[in-house]
């Protein structure tokens, strides 16, 4: 892996496991920031209302330095610590994982709460699409009608990724840039005069 590459998930994805009439629905999604994660959980918690468990873990970051987990009231190490230990065996970062538990009516054991935590997140991720990507610079780029064909042209150079945009008058792109390129992109930018450049600044993770 280069210095500003990482292993993530392309899309959401999901797995299952069934242990004594207690179902665990592994749930694995990419996501930016701890923001995402709160909104995703918050969503899930209405989807799956009548689940009595909604164990989790995230590792956000390029170094993978930022993460938690959380148990749900399950017994102490037997859930978050499980899923986050899975994320971790395939090296991922800028990811949530999320366990619905469905409780059977039979107590599983601390091993039994391992296992099947263990598997579920597990399997989720098994069936998620593992992707390398790359570090990217967040940037608004403010500029006037005519010097559209300008900005189109550097952002195609660039391989820029748009995120937002607003064509009018005076125009504006949201756009993210590889951050190994982002010197010599915002060099050639801004040559033409009357571009202006925003850095634009998400919280945790990786932009």
């Amino acid at each position: 892996m280069g210095y500003d590459s990482y292993l993530t998930i392309s899309a959401p994805s999901q797995g299952l496991f069934k242990d004594r009439k207690s179902r665990f629905i592994g749930l694995a999604f990419p996501i930016s920031n701890e923001d995402s994660f709160k909104k995703i959980l918050k969503e899930l918690r209405k989807k799956y209302n009548d689940a009595s468990h909604y164990c989790y873990a995230y590792i956000l970051g390029l170094q993978r330095n930022k993460f938690h987990s959380g148990d749900d009231g399950e017994p102490a190490n037997t859930a978050g610590v499980q899923i986050l230990r899975q994320i971790n065996s395939k090296q991922l970062t800028n990811v949530l994982v999320v366990v619905v538990r469905y409780f059977g009516g039979i107590k599983l054991g601390l091993h039994g709460l391992i296992n099947a935590y263990r598997t579920a997140s597990l399997e989720a991720l098994n069936n998620a699409e593992i992707i390398t990507e790359f570090e990217k610079s967040h940037f608004k780029i403010c500029f006037k009608y005519p010097q559209m064909n300008i900005v189109m042209n550097l952002l195609k150079k660039y391989n820029a990724e748009i995120i937002k945009q607003n064509f009018e008058l005076a125009c504006s792109i949201e756009v993210k840039i590889q951050k190994c390129s982002e010197m010599e992109f915002i060099k050639s930018l801004t040559r033409t005069g009357g571009i202006k450049l925003e850095p634009v600044n998400l919280k945790n993770g990786i932009t």
